[in-house]
């Protein structure tokens, strides 16, 4: 019964798997440069001293009409030297903008405060928003704007991390998995999950959904937005999967970051709709069947779990080749284990304990 029971939830999987991957390299139309609009770039930093100066530097290098660019830094009260690097860095780059965050607005804490109140000053059409501890690729603000067409209000893009260890690169996987499951989810018109770091909208949608002060709280902002977005019903949303696009941040350091950053994200995961928990059924099942499968399938797990490596792989590996990195065979297998487990005892993390702890912040 074991058997039967994972085979089918086995080939469930593989059906979500087969529609993601359709979707993934789904084609949009395009704007011309000549009518690329005038964008406002979003960055918060808290804390950042390591990361700053290198996300500054990129940001620098964006190649688009300095006419048409803003790029705006919102110091989050930091207490290191985050704001003095800042300071000596943009002091003679007239494109750039800092700003501390002066009042609260609404019920809004932490980051989404500190954009709320960066996109006050916002004269783009188009917003952009990357983390203080990411690099982005020089076209990723004109090729993300390029997909504006007139009825599209949000456009996401990949993210992924340094691959340097093994510990790094197995975090990197499972990023460009679960985005890859995201965009496939978005591309069908049922948009599930962005991330915040490669994430772009029109400012006029923005407060026609009246920006982040009119939500109630979430440690995963960016989530409530691309939710208030498609509750519109009105605008296309949108996962182009495009190199130039392509954003790398930093890897989490330790398991205990990690730890933090996995239960933000299942915090965050408990306000999806139906649709969402069924993606999420279908894989902690196989998950947990994975864990059982040597116990009650004797030798047979030894053939249904490649099985299950070669479907993730169908997923991933598409992910990989379109954005042009290139996939080490040590993080695809270390991100199975590391995936088998966060996906298993995840819930239970999140189930009777939300607090979370995120830039030296407890909500």
């Amino acid at each position: 019964m074991f058997t039967i029971i994972t085979s089918v939830i086995l080939f469930l999987y593989l059906l979500q798997i087969l529609f993601f991957r359709s979707l993934t390299s789904k084609k949009f139309e395009k704007i011309s440069e000549a009518d690329l609009p005038a964008i406002s770039i979003v960055v918060a930093a808290r804390n950042e001293e390591k990361n700053i100066e290198t996300c500054l530097v990129s940001l620098d290098a964006i190649e688009y009409d300095e006419e048409k660019l803003q790029i705006i830094i919102i110091d989050d009260h930091s207490t290191d030297r985050t704001p003095q690097i800042i300071k000596s860095y943009i002091k003679d780059k007239p494109k750039f903008l800092t700003i501390v965050p002066q009042k609260a607005k609404g019920s809004l804490k932490g980051k989404a405060n500190a954009i709320a109140n960066g996109i006050e000053f916002a004269t783009g059409e188009i917003i952009l928003s990357t983390d203080a501890d990411c690099t982005v690729n020089p076209l990723w603000a004109k090729t993300t704007v390029s997909y504006y067409k007139e009825n599209v209000a949000m456009v996401c893009g990949y993210t992924n991390q340094e691959e340097d260890t093994t510990f790094r690169g197995m975090q990197s996987v499972d990023f460009l998995f679960l985005l890859s499951v995201a965009a496939g989810t978005m591309n069908a018109g049922k948009p599930l999950s962005c991330i915040g770091n490669n994430m772009s909208y029109r400012k006029s949608v923005y407060h026609e959904v009246g920006g982040y002060e009119s939500m109630p709280f979430s440690i995963t902002e960016d989530f409530q937005l691309l939710a208030a977005f498609h509750k519109l019903g009105k605008y296309k949303i949108i996962y182009p999967g495009e190199s130039n696009m392509l954003v790398t941040s930093k890897a989490c350091p330790n398991l205990t970051s990690l730890y933090w950053q996995k239960k933000r994200w299942g915090v965050g995961g408990l306000d999806s709709d139906i649709a969402g928990f069924a993606v999420m059924a279908v894989s902690f099942l196989l998950h947990v069947a994975t864990i059982f499968m040597p116990v009650f399938m004797g030798i047979l797990w030894l053939l249904l779990l490649p099985v299950k490596w070669l479907i993730d792989f169908i997923l991933i590996g598409g992910t990989y080749k379109r954005l042009k990195l290139k996939l080490k065979l040590k993080n695809f297998l270390a991100f199975e284990f590391y995936y088998n487990i966060y996906v298993v005892l995840l819930p239970f993390a999140v189930m009777f304990n939300r607090k979370i702890k995120w830039k030296d912040r407890k909500f």
